[in-house]
């Protein structure tokens, strides 16, 4: 069997913040980006990995979420306990310097971990989770 990673999702209550984020902060390049029904659906990844893929997605766009569920992951985005992702990359210090003069909400300097790896982490407009690991 043969299978890779393709696209995560991240959720975005704010296309435009996450696109100053992503594309400006981060160097993503843009790969897709669709609009329906008021929403947005924007596709980023890291140049050079054209098989890898975030798609910063509306979180309660989805059939099936009740109120009561949409209210609840507005409120988990809000503290920052919605969703995840670990990125890494081979100047970690770099990186999180330009982060860190930006408004980006830093939550973690860069800290060599118990379980070998050194990371920081931030969160992204969304209030997502956003690892980052020395790479290399």
């Amino acid at each position: 069997m043969n299978i890779s990673i393709h696209a995560s999702f991240l959720p975005h209550n704010d296309p435009e913040a996450s696109l100053a984020f992503y594309r400006d902060l981060l160097g993503f390049e843009v790969r897709n980006d669709v609009g329906y029904g008021g929403m947005r659906w924007i596709t980023v990844g890291p140049k050079g990995q054209p098989a890898v893929s975030i798609v910063l997605a509306p979180p309660a766009a989805y059939p099936g979420i009740t109120d009561e569920e949409r209210r609840t992951i507005a409120e988990m985005m809000a503290k920052g306990t919605y969703a995840a992702i670990l990125l890494a990359t081979p100047d970690l210090e770099g990186t999180f310097a330009k982060l860190q003069a930006s408004d980006t909400e830093i939550v973690q300097e860069p800290t060599d971990q118990p379980y070998g790896v050194r990371d920081c982490a931030v969160r992204d407009p969304a209030g997502s989770l956003i690892r980052i690991q020395q790479q290399g």
